[in-house]
């Protein structure tokens, strides 16, 4: 009986499959699920815990994250393994193949936030507003910046280095940073996108700008959404 079920459950999985020779066919049997890729995302600045990536993920359940967990593995997009000692818990992280995606999620990042039915108001992980730095930056703007930004969310923290038109980002602290930005994300996105006046939000309490203020002021302006279009 249960080899069975079994036999049934992998001819199920075989009808969904598209059957195409195209890559990007392909590509959707590894990542077309719901939540697939949102879960990629949380993972492109290294591993997370369980509970980490579902804080990050609001709406999805335990058993969908444990299901598309469970499929990413399954296809070599991420690995599970155990931190060692002191910390000894199970974290996933993105193979090396998984993390060659990045430049999807740029792109996908780009394209769609041309529609109009973007809503920068709605709820942004602290990894995807550094996915969009990484997008957005204006490579020409930053071609004469040498810099490093340090964000410190209430759940996180960054780092960013800026040189040579590009931005390079990593998860984690830093004490060499030219400047730190303590905020929330939401803060961050109209502050960088909005142009949000910094004095605005430090006078709320929504955000502290430590060492050179110059900096922060600077790494604003290599920041702009593309143009909408047409309705």
């Amino acid at each position: 009986m249960k080899l069975e079920k079994m036999t049934k459950k992998r001819r199920a999985e075989q009808k969904r499959w598209y059957e195409d020779a195209c890559g990007t066919a392909l590509a959707l049997e590894f990542v077309g699920e719901r939540w697939s890729l949102l879960i990629m995302r949380e993972l492109m600045f290294g591993p997370r815990r369980f509970g980490e990536i579902k804080a990050n993920l609001p709406g999805i359940s335990a058993n969908v994250l444990t299901q598309r967990l469970e499929g990413l593995e399954a296809h070599g997009v991420l690995v599970k393994r155990k931190l060692p000692s002191p910390a000894s818990v199970q974290v996933y992280e993105l193979t090396p193949w998984g993390l060659e995606a990045e430049p999807i999620f740029m792109e996908m990042g780009r394209w769609a936030t041309r529609s109009r039915r973007h809503d920068p108001t709605l709820y942004l992980s602290p990894a995807s507003a550094m996915m969009s730095f990484r997008t957005m930056i204006d490579h020409d703007k930053a071609r004469d910046v040498r810099m490093t930004v340090a964000f410190r969310f209430p759940a996180d923290a960054f780092v960013a280095e800026l040189a040579d038109g590009d931005i390079v980002i990593r998860r984690g602290e830093t004490d060499d940073a030219d400047v730190t930005v303590v905020t929330d994300t939401t803060t961050l996105v109209f502050t960088v996108y909005g142009k949000a006046p910094f004095e605005q939000n430090e006078a709320a309490g929504k955000l502290r700008i430590e060492g050179d203020r110059a900096a922060a002021e600077r790494f604003v302006t290599l920041f702009d959404l593309p143009a909408k279009i047409a309705p």
